[in-house]
C-alpha cells in the first residue's frame, strides 16, 4: 500500500465536476478522482475547519464508529475496475480490524474527519497514477502512464485543469 495525502480539490473549468488530486507521500506522483459536489464540500469544510451548528453525514458515521467503541485506522483505495475506484473503511474494533466497502469520496472525507491515513493500493497507482513533467509546455504537464490507455476520459479531463499551482 502506498500512502498518499489529499492534495487538492479542484473544479473543471470546463465541466464543473470535482475532483480530488491525492499525492503520494515523498513522491511527485499524483492520483485523480472525480468525486461528488456535496462530498467534495465536505472534504473542503474539514479541511478547512469550518464549524457547522450540527454534525454532517460524515460527521455522523465518525460518531458512531467511535460511539460503538471503534477507530478509523485508515482508508485504502484498493481497486480499480472499469474506470470506477473503489475504497474501503479499515475500522478496529475491540482489537479486530474491520473492513468497510465504500466509495472513495466517502472515505476520504471520513479519514481528514479522523485525522487517520489514507493508502492506495500499488495496482491503483501503477495504472492510474500521474506524474507531473518538466520542460514541457502547458497542456502536457502530466504524463499519464502508457499503461492507462483506458483512462482517456481521465486524460480529457486531467487536461481541462489549470494544475499551476501543482
Amino acid at each position: 500500500m502506498i500512502e498518499v495525502t489529499i492534495d487538492s480539490i479542484r473544479v473543471s473549468l470546463m465541466s464543473q465536476h470535482r475532483i480530488v488530486v491525492l499525492k503520494e507521500v515523498d513522491v511527485e506522483r499524483y492520483l485523480v478522482i472525480w468525486i461528488g459536489h456535496d462530498t467534495a464540500e465536505s472534504i473542503t469544510m474539514e479541511l478547512q475547519k469550518i464549524a457547522v451548528a450540527r454534525p454532517m453525514t460524515h460527521d455522523l458515521i465518525k460518531n458512531v464508529i467511535n460511539n460503538m467503541g471503534g477507530k478509523l485506522s485508515h482508508v485504502v483505495i484498493s481497486t480499480l475496475k472499469n474506470d470506477v475506484f473503489y475504497a474501503e473503511l479499515v475500522v478496529d474494533v475491540k482489537g479486530k480490524s474491520i473492513d468497510i466497502d465504500t466509495r472513495p469520496s466517502d472515505a476520504l472525507a471520513l479519514a481528514v474527519r479522523a485525522r487517520s491515513k489514507i493508502f492506495v493500493g500499488e495496482s491503483v497507482m501503477d495504472k492510474a497514477s500521474i506524474r507531473p513533467e518538466t520542460g514541457l509546455d502547458e497542456k502536457e504537464k502530466f504524463d499519464v502512464d502508457s499503461q492507462n490507455e483506458d483512462l482517456g476520459a481521465f486524460r480529457d479531463f486531467v487536461d481541462t485543469l489549470n494544475l499551476d499551482d501543482l
